[in-house]
């Protein structure tokens, strides 16, 4: 069961979505991104958290070289790459690794990218890259979901996050923007409800085998 709260800026939001059962956080290193969150702030947060919680640096276009300086000074322990990154990248990074597609190049990724990355389906936008808030389709992802590791995002809320859970059976599920009050401000209540919701459903999931 792999739950991400990503965009996390504020320490209180990353310990209340711990608290609540989430599994994985992210914290984004992009400068453009209304969720970016310095390498500093970021080392505080990850900092405070349990050894049992994945923390995963989110980068867009980052040269291999940046993201090591910036792993070895926040202590994150996954890697996600949100930008044009070639598949060579996995070579030189020896973190988890999680590549960002769209769907309609998902069949693409399916080639290009070993079996080792997890692949983490979004709405990309050219300019935005993430946190869009909008679905991608559910079909395609169950597709691709039965054949690989695949973490769901795009446009997820506590409200939907039930059907479409069981709907494509992903690995995992990744929200930001369905989950806060303003950018980089999450919300507790939609967090705790969204975290609640995608484990009741992942559980659902395990026990229909």
């Amino acid at each position: 069961m792999f739950v991400k709260i990503c965009g996390i800026t504020r320490l209180t939001d990353a310990l209340h979505a711990v608290d609540q059962g989430a599994t994985a956080l992210g914290f984004i290193f992009w400068p453009r991104s209304s969720r970016a969150v310095s390498p500093e702030r970021a080392a505080e947060i990850v900092a405070e958290l349990p050894s049992s919680i994945t923390t995963v640096g989110v980068f867009v276009n980052e040269p291999i070289e940046g993201i090591r300086a910036l792993v070895a000074k926040t202590g994150i322990t996954t890697v996600q790459l949100h930008g044009d990154e070639p598949p060579a990248y996995a070579d030189g990074l020896e973190w988890p690794l999680i590549r960002a597609v769209d769907a309609d190049d998902v069949e693409d990724a399916c080639s290009a990218w070993s079996e080792q990355t997890v692949l983490l389906l979004d709405t990309i936008d050219p300019v935005r890259r993430g946190g869009t808030g909008v679905p991608v389709d559910w079909t395609v992802a169950a597709g691709v979901a039965r054949r690989r590791r695949i973490v769901l995002a795009g446009g997820l809320t506590p409200e939907t996050v039930s059907t479409a859970i069981h709907a494509v059976r992903p690995y995992g599920v990744d929200v930001s923007s369905g989950v806060e009050s303003s950018p980089g401000v999450k919300d507790f209540d939609k967090v705790a409800r969204f975290i609640a919701n995608a484990r009741t459903a992942f559980e659902m999931e395990t026990n229909r085998g």
